[in-house]
């Protein structure tokens, strides 16, 4: 609209500039007066100029427009006038378009205050800063956990935090690091999380930091609680009965003596109650030197001698050891490997992770009455890079509180386990900068996975 006024002005001073023109031009070659032909020149030059004005006002102001939009300054404002003039339908249609940045700009200002208001109350301490280590970001948490009131560069850090202030710059997107403090004499460990940006064209560093003493303290305090609860359970197991068969060998010898009988008046089914009682000591006896050996197992795990392995030898091997319980318990072993996966690994190590795995595939499977009894074991190539080896089997399944227990110490749910199987292999597996899991349904089965890094 305001394009077809503009042009439909134009024209018409166009077509009476040359109209004037045409006129002057016949008068020029006519005997009219001197003073007619000047008055008409006049005419012509004024009418050229006002169209210059015209065309040259308008650049400008669409000129001065684009500047406003280029330096962001949207505080000018154009007249306009109560009329239907090109001009008035212009300057409306620059001052809607002025408007709606104004708003877009504060709508941008104000979400950018929110996410800052957001960024400075949130628990977790968030420091953002560019190649050169100047600081764009430090939240509140951030200031509070490092005992700072402001930083300008991230290398100020180093003075009081060099640890700290290496293990940002060390780390890359997705890298984590867990570092130990000094703040006012006392040590706190902290959890940073790092990674990096690129905005228009210039990169950043993100990290997140966290004090997570207490909740480490918290979590110590309930693994020596399960490990107190389950060594005092497994004790008082042993010596309950070898504490009351004592005191029961202890008070008919003592009676003997006191009535001043003679050994040989002893019967002998009294000699083979004592016999009974000393052998049931001495088993339990056995069986608590066995846990307690046990026990000091778990704290002396080697670290794992690494080499490349071929997995499909690995399984092969764990399979023919276990053939015999396999064929007893009519169990069928499905074996899916990729030919060619190896992976760095202590062989050994990771040879009895795997055994006690499938031998607690067998014991469930050999519990269920089912005809039909299988185990699988697989090994790929991970999504995301490493390696993973997964034992399923059919069997009767974990109930879910006992799944959430049974990589504790010392927890079973088998009358003649020992409770360490599992919990060594947690702790191979960790040594192997890997993981262990399990997931269970009863009736349905039980899935280990053993993940290994890439």
């Amino acid at each position: 609209m305001i394009y077809k006024s503009f042009k439909f002005q134009l024209v018409a001073r166009v077509i009476v500039l040359l109209v004037t023109m045409f006129l002057f031009t016949n008068l020029y070659n006519s005997d009219t007066y001197f003073f007619t032909k000047f008055l008409v020149f006049v005419a012509v030059v004024v009418q050229g100029y006002y169209l210059y004005l015209s065309v040259e006002k308008s650049n400008r102001e669409v000129v001065h427009f684009l500047e406003s939009i280029h330096y962001d300054d949207f505080t000018n404002t154009y007249p306009e006038k109560k009329n239907s003039s090109s001009q008035a339908s212009l300057y409306h249609q620059f001052n809607e378009i002025l408007d709606k940045f104004r708003e877009i700009r504060a709508d941008k200002e104000a979400q950018h205050q929110y996410l800052r208001t957001i960024v400075q109350h949130i628990g977790i301490g968030i420091i953002t800063f560019d190649e050169l280590g100047e600081v764009q970001i430090i939240n509140n948490a951030a200031k509070k956990l490092l005992d700072v009131k402001l930083i300008k560069n991230i290398n100020q850090i180093g003075k009081t935090y060099p640890t700290l202030l290496e293990s940002f710059s060390d780390l890359k997107t997705g890298g984590r690091d867990l570092i130990k403090i000094s703040k006012n004499d006392d040590e706190i460990q902290v959890a940073v999380y790092a990674i990096e940006l690129s905005l228009l064209g210039k990169a950043f560093k993100l990290v997140s930091i966290q004090n997570i003493q207490s909740e480490l303290e918290e979590k110590e305090m309930e693994a020596w609680q399960n490990l107190i609860r389950v060594l005092t359970h497994e004790i008082m197991n042993s010596v309950t009965p070898i504490s009351s068969l004592a005191s029961t060998v202890e008070t008919e010898l003592d009676d003997f003596v006191k009535a001043g009988a003679d050994v040989a008046e002893i019967k002998n089914d009294q000699i083979e109650d004592f016999y009974l009682s000393v052998k049931t000591i001495h088993n339990r006896s056995e069986s608590l030197i066995k846990f307690v050996s046990d026990f000091r197992n778990m704290t002396r795990i080697k670290l794992p001698a690494l080499e490349e392995t071929k997995i499909a030898d690995l399984i092969q091997h764990v399979t023919m050891l276990l053939k015999p319980d396999f064929e007893q318990h009519n169990i069928e072993a499905n074996v899916s490997i990729k030919p060619d996966l190896k992976v760095m690994l202590d062989k050994e190590q990771i040879e009895q992770v795997i055994i006690n795995i499938v031998k607690n595939a067998v014991q469930a499977l050999a519990a269920d009455e089912k005809e039909n009894k299988n185990l699988t074991i697989t090994a790929m190539n991970g999504e995301s890079g490493g390696a993973f080896i997964s034992v399923v089997d059919n069997g009767v399944g974990i109930e879910e509180e006992a799944l959430k227990k049974i990589f504790i110490p010392f927890f079973t749910t088998k009358k003649s386990g020992s409770g360490i199987g599992l919990s060594l292999s947690k702790q191979i597996m960790r040594n192997h900068g890997g993981s262990i899991s399990a997931k269970s349904k009863i009736g349905e089965g039980t899935e280990f996975l053993l993940k290994f890094p890439s």
